[in-house]
């Protein structure tokens, strides 16, 4: 068992854990994966089977967190541009409505929404522990994020429900 796996242990029990592996793995049928990794996050009944309208509800709500996370986040004066242009992404983000094409953005959007709200680059080796203890919760959903892939073929539902759970997440956070 890794040390991460091994930390994560102590937050979250072994089905959400291998529910994140098969998510990853599967091509088919990872659905119900992605209801078990959705409920850790809180929503009681998964996302895989949202509606539209739930799902451009999500989305708004998503936005308007996040939006509020960053505005409310106190920067350096080196670091306000980036957080303009995290705004304008933010902002653009799923105007196509294309979620294969969104991920790479989608991804971006969260590790520089991370890096200024932390303060601290979320890439660093220490960083997916140092959250876990401070704020376990957001720790897991580090966790989450940081285990996605930056480039993956999947299909664009996979490619729905992988960023819907993290927009599930900072919409509630």
């Amino acid at each position: 068992m890794s040390n991460q796996t091994e930390l994560l242990s102590e937050f979250l029990d072994k089905k959400t854990i291998s529910a994140l592996e098969d998510f990853l793995e599967k091509d088919s049928a990872f659905e119900k994966s992605a209801d078990v990794i959705a409920k850790a996050f809180g929503a009681e009944k998964g996302l895989s089977k949202t509606d539209a309208d739930g799902i451009k509800k999500l989305v708004s709500s998503f936005k308007n967190n996040l939006t509020l996370l960053v505005q409310k986040t106190w920067v350096e004066k080196s670091d306000v541009a980036l957080k303009e242009q995290l705004i304008y992404k933010l902002n653009s983000y799923l105007e196509k409505n294309n979620w294969k094409s969104d991920y790479p953005l989608f991804l971006q959007i969260i590790n520089q929404a991370v890096l200024l709200m932390f303060g601290q680059d979320p890439s660093s080796d220490d960083f997916a522990e140092y959250t876990l203890r401070i704020d376990p919760e957001f720790g897991i959903f580090w966790w989450y994020i940081s285990s996605l892939p930056e480039k993956a073929k999947w299909s664009e539902e996979k490619y729905r429900l992988a960023m819907m759970i993290g927009m599930y997440f900072l919409a509630n956070y």
